[in-house]
């Protein structure tokens, strides 16, 4: 079947059997391999892409449901000329990452928490990201990434 989306700004048409997911659409159609695959059960939140604005499981849906949809993925986050977007910058920064295998997931996630909560409590911030494991930070830095990503995203 041919599935019609925009992906990063750029239109897209994808012929995939009707079974795709869309973390495979992404990786294995579109070679945007920065979407991590890791339980395929939409438990650890590292195929975590935006979709019309809000964070999703890319494991978890269809590339059908994704029909006529905007999805951003990490790559699409950084300006064309490579200036990180701010919440990269963030996690950069506040080396709220060790292995980097959730980070992607993890700051797709973080611009959605800000787009909801442009003031997010570290309280906030830790119940949203209940959904992105990560195995190797303990989270502290994560929170101060997202609360530096989220001041700076509103400036």
């Amino acid at each position: 079947m041919q599935i019609q989306l925009t992906v990063n700004g750029q239109a897209v048409t994808l012929t995939a059997a009707p079974n795709t997911l869309l973390v495979q659409a992404l990786r294995e159609h579109l070679n945007l391999t920065g979407t991590h695959v890791g339980c395929d059960t939409a438990q650890c939140g590292a195929c975590t892409v935006l979709m019309n604005g809000h964070a999703i499981k890319s494991c978890n849906v269809l590339l059908a449901q994704a029909e006529g949809a905007d999805v951003a993925t990490i790559e699409g986050l950084a300006q064309p000329d490579g200036t990180m977007h701010p919440m990269q910058a963030a996690f950069k920064d506040c080396h709220g990452l060790q292995c980097g295998y959730c980070t992607p997931g993890m700051v797709m996630n973080a611009v959605d928490i800000c787009r909801k909560h442009p003031n997010p409590s570290a309280q906030q911030i830790r119940e949203q990201l209940d959904g992105n494991i990560c195995r190797c930070t303990g989270y502290q830095n994560i929170v101060k990434a997202v609360q530096q990503g989220a001041a700076a995203m509103k400036a």
